[in-house]
């Protein structure tokens, strides 16, 4: 099996032998790794000025760089990690790249990009007036929630026959003490929506998985029933324990992550091996388990630290 079907097959919580399938939903640490500038870094104000022939050398670089990280870590899968949103603006860019990577690498890898339109913690410009709007007029709200929604769904059909697998739902719906939204609210004003995005995905063919920070324990009955494919990144700062959600839900949705991100940056190298050890013991069992950190491999971690949890990996993440 290729590292791609061994990752869908985890999604599908299929059987598998040999290794659990890894990947990092960013992988930041190019510069130390590779001395590269990480390829969803692309920020030119001249990118405008280039010429055709520029454009292009630009995207093979990116696109190696994006395969080089896959081949070096044996990640099955490839997150195209962009400041760009897919709007319609960006859609001929993503799906230029997209075809690239696929071009380069054939169906080694499975390749995704954001793909989330759901509300999520506002910022602090606008968190004060989305509570308002619960209050003061939550049918526009429930209105603004379908049209994000129906518009992204509009966008990635457009991307259908690119490459592209599937999306990463990255809009994070909690803090470490809870969810912003209560229950009751969540049930009002995302998983409905949360549902038809997940749904539509699925109708294209893609593949999903939901993202989200924090101690997603009191709305994960909720996420589960919307149907995607994964969750990540089950937050042990959240105080998300993965046997426990192994427990309740592992028997309807692959499990992605729970190595703890912090204890990678302040804890002992005992206790990244234990995090990652007690990660694959809980997320293996009856496969639906993909092998990553708490969040992602983001500026500012120790490269070593991560090499080391991918050692914890390499030789007890494996099936018989």
């Amino acid at each position: 099996m290729t590292p791609r079907e061994r990752f869908i097959a985890a999604l599908e919580r299929k059987p598998l032998t040999g290794r659990v399938p890894h990947f990092e939903l960013v992988f930041f640490l190019t510069m130390e790794a590779f001395g590269k500038v990480h390829p969803g870094h692309r920020n030119y104000h001249q990118w405008g000025q280039m010429e055709a022939k520029e454009k292009q050398l630009h995207r093979l670089e990116q696109a190696q760089l994006y395969i080089d990280i896959a081949e070096k870590y044996e990640h099955s899968a490839i997150f195209l990690h962009s400041h760009e949103e897919l709007n319609e603006g960006t859609i001929d860019e993503i799906r230029r790249t997209t075809e690239l990577i696929r071009e380069l690498s054939g169906d080694k890898y499975f390749l995704m990009i954001h793909g989330d339109a759901t509300f999520g913690i506002p910022d602090g410009q606008t968190m004060m007036e989305f509570a308002y709007r619960i209050a003061d007029e939550p049918e526009k709200l429930q209105d603004d929630a379908q049209r994000k929604v129906d518009a992204a769904l509009k966008l990635q059909q457009q991307l259908v026959g690119c490459g592209l697998d599937g999306f990463a739902l990255c809009t994070d719906y909690c803090l470490n003490v809870g969810p912003f939204l209560s229950p009751q609210h969540f049930a009002k004003f995302v998983a409905p929506y949360l549902r038809q995005l997940i749904q539509g995905q699925h109708q294209m063919g893609y593949y999903n998985i939901k993202h989200s920070d924090g101690n997603i324990m009191p709305i994960l009955d909720q996420i589960v029933d919307c149907g995607p494919n994964a969750v990540h990144s089950l937050d042990p700062q959240g105080g998300v324990d993965i046997a426990e959600v192994k427990r309740l839900y592992g028997q309807r949705v692959c499990l992605i992550g729970n190595v703890h991100c912090g204890l990678m940056d302040t804890g002992t190298d005992a206790e990244v091996v234990a995090s990652a050890r007690y990660a694959l013991q809980h997320g293996m069992p009856d496969y639906g388990y993909i092998f990553s950190t708490s969040n992602c491999v983001y500026p500012g971690m120790k490269l070593r630290r991560y090499e080391l949890i991918h050692s914890v990996w390499q030789q007890e993440g494996n099936y018989p």
